[in-house]
Parts: C-alpha cells; structure tokens; sequence
C-alpha cells in the first residue's frame, strides 16, 4: 500500500509539533525522517516536498527564518489573545 502526501505530512506535523521549541527542523531533516519511518520504497524527496506544501498551504506549520530556513508551528502573537 502506497503512502500517500496526507499521511506524510501527519506524520511530518507530529514530529515538527512533539519537538516544538526543542529542535527546529529544516525541509531536508523531514525528508530524512520521514524516509526513514516509511521506507525508501514508500517514500521519496518529491513525495516528502508535496507533503511540506501541504502543510504550509494548510496553514498547519510556517517556515521561520533565523540563519536558515526552518519549519515550524505557528507561534501564538501575544497579542493575539486580547484581554
């Protein structure tokens, strides 16, 4: 059964979610991981980036720069919850 950019990129958001303001994990880290959970004969570069554009189209993670390009979960604005 092949696995398909929506459950790539579950599993990609899980990761990036559970090491949240632990690791920050560039374009190339996922695609290493998701590899590395699914196979090579699942899961490939091209597979890895429609399911990085997925996400980021989804509005489920960003990509944040501070000397390089990472992705990420949106960060609450403190402003944003008004009180």
């Amino acid at each position: 059964m092949a696995v398909t950019a929506h459950e790539v990129a579950d599993a990609m958001y899980e990761l990036v979610a559970e090491y949240q303001g632990k690791k920050k994990f560039k374009a190339g880290d996922l695609t290493k991981e998701m590899i590395k959970k699914f196979g090579e004969d699942q899961v490939d570069k091209k597979l890895c980036k429609l399911a990085i554009r997925e996400m980021m189209d989804s509005g489920r993670c960003v990509y944040t720069y501070f000397g390089g390009s990472f992705i990420e979960v949106p960060h609450a604005e403190g402003a944003a919850g008004g009180s």
